[in-house]
């Protein structure tokens, strides 16, 4: 894709022109959605693949390093890499915005002042790190296991290093509409990996801590692909324009800290509810089963996650361009494509789902009293899946319009004070025991389908559009 000249940020920012160029607006907004989702999708697999395939690795070495890897792996998740992915979704409203309004050097400018604060937010997340061990010991972890989980945490620091910038080359990209490049290198690196962990891990002989070390190492050369391809291309040509010590403002650090900090939580409070809820199930009546069923179901939800999660940063990208573009009516075309569209997918994903529930057990155990409760599951894990499916579009849509902010209230109040609560009242009180648990996410869900759409229904387009010309005009006064 090439970017006009740089020149052309002298237009002003609300030039009304067309959203459609023949054809109905409905289908050609579905085009557009389409070519941004599916890379992406692909993309989110492909990267989320580099841990997976670490702890898979790990997994042939025995019970005790694959515990390890897999309680420090979680942790990581938690605390780290889910924190810096959040945070990073300020991206998507700033880059966004700015180029849909033609802004194009106020990219680069965000992408370094992004790159600093989660930096600088990952020094408390790296000292949690050096001392998992302790931390696992003092909550009464075996310690065998803990002494595992935190040589791997450790080795697992060079990989947070090199996921913050990584992260926000992405977004970066994303918010341009450059994708393919994204899930090429994806592609590449997970491929690579693979080779990679054999090496460190069996010919070398790391062991463990190769595993953790060959992430690092992928996640740096995902990195260094990233960088070359945005210096050199010339879709680039106009959004980087080199280092500039005006990026590192105090007062456009803070204005970025400001939008990142809800970002991070509209993140970290769901994925949170979810990790807690595997946790939960390690004090039902037989722990184990419990906890392994939930544990499949999460990396099942996961898993398909990433085709709601592709469409809903497709709509943020659309929605925040376009609001930028000062072009209202067709950012609500956008939402409203992408959430019908989402729709579609939902219920076909969700039919194949249940139709699956009685052999889907067998991909993850061959343990029969696993393979029967999962059957059991997933019904109502297909209901989940629909349902976190709008909420992924429509919390896109929240984030293109800079309302981070309410995002992280409603998956509070969801999560937190519906969800969390009725799971553990039905596992609990009413003995539904794992299937409690997760109607109690169920719950939370629908509470925050609920509020979004309410939320989304009340949103003036013409006001976002005016707001997002203020905060590009506000950026381009700092710069």
């Amino acid at each position: 894709m090439d970017v006009p000249n740089a020149s052309v940020e002298a237009e002003p920012l609300l030039v009304p022109r067309s959203s459609t160029e023949g054809g109905s607006a409905a289908a050609t907004e579905s085009k557009r959605l389409l070519r941004l989702a599916g890379p992406l999708v692909l993309s989110f697999i492909l990267r989320n693949a580099v841990q997976m395939v670490s702890v898979m690795f790990v997994g042939h070495l025995g019970k005790l390093p694959l515990a390890g890897a897999s309680l420090a792996s979680s942790l990581a998740n938690v605390t780290g890499f889910s924190l810096v992915a959040g945070m990073a979704g300020a991206l998507d409203t700033l880059c966004g915005q700015a180029f849909g309004a033609r802004r194009y050097a106020l990219l680069g400018v965000y992408k370094q002042r992004s790159m600093l604060v989660l930096a600088l937010a990952s020094l408390p997340v790296v000292l949690t790190w050096v001392f998992v061990e302790q931390l696992l010991l003092a909550i009464g972890e075996d310690p065998d296991i803990a002494a595992e989980a935190g040589a791997y945490a450790r080795w697992l620091i060079p990989s947070l290093a090199a996921f913050v910038p990584l992260t926000c080359h992405m977004r970066f990209l994303q918010t341009q509409s450059v994708v393919v490049p994204v899930m090429a290198s994806s592609g590449v690196t997970a491929l690579a990996h693979v080779l990679l962990c054999y090496t460190l891990v069996y010919k070398v002989g790391m062991g463990s801590k190769g595993a953790a070390l060959g992430a690092a190492v992928s996640y740096s050369v995902n990195l260094a692909v990233l960088a070359l391809y945005v210096r050199l291309s010339s879709a680039c040509k106009a959004t980087w324009t080199g280092f500039s010590t005006e990026a590192f403002s105090f007062s456009g650090l803070r204005e970025y800290a400001k939008l990142a900090v809800p970002s991070a939580m509209m993140v970290c409070l769901e994925w949170w509810s979810f990790e807690l809820l595997v946790l939960l199930s390690g004090f039902l009546p037989n722990p184990k089963l419990e906890t392994s069923v939930l544990s499949i179901c999460v990396n099942t939800a996961i898993l398909l996650y990433m085709v709601p999660l592709g469409l809903g940063t497709s709509a943020s990208t659309r929605v925040s361009n376009e609001l930028g573009a000062g072009q209202p009516e067709a950012a609500r075309l956008a939402a409203r494509v992408v959430v019908c569209m989402t729709l579609c997918g939902g219920v076909v994903l969700a039919a194949i789902m249940i139709l699956l529930r009685n052999i889907w057990g067998y991909a993850y155990s061959s343990e029969e009293d696993v393979v029967a409760y999962i059957a059991r599951m997933l019904p109502i894990l297909a209901v989940s899946f629909f349902v976190d499916g709008l909420n992924g579009s429509l919390s896109g849509v929240i984030i293109g319009c800079g309302k981070q902010k309410i995002g992280a209230r409603v998956n509070l109040g969801a999560f937190y004070m519906v969800g969390i609560p009725t799971g553990l009242l039905l596992a609990f009180v009413f003995n539904l025991n794992g299937m409690g648990l997760w109607l109690g996410i169920v719950c939370g869900s629908i509470s925050k389908l609920a509020l979004l759409l309410w939320i989304a229904l009340r949103i003036d387009w013409e006001s976002e559009a005016i707001k997002a010309k203020d905060r590009v005009l506000r950026s381009s006064g700092q710069t």
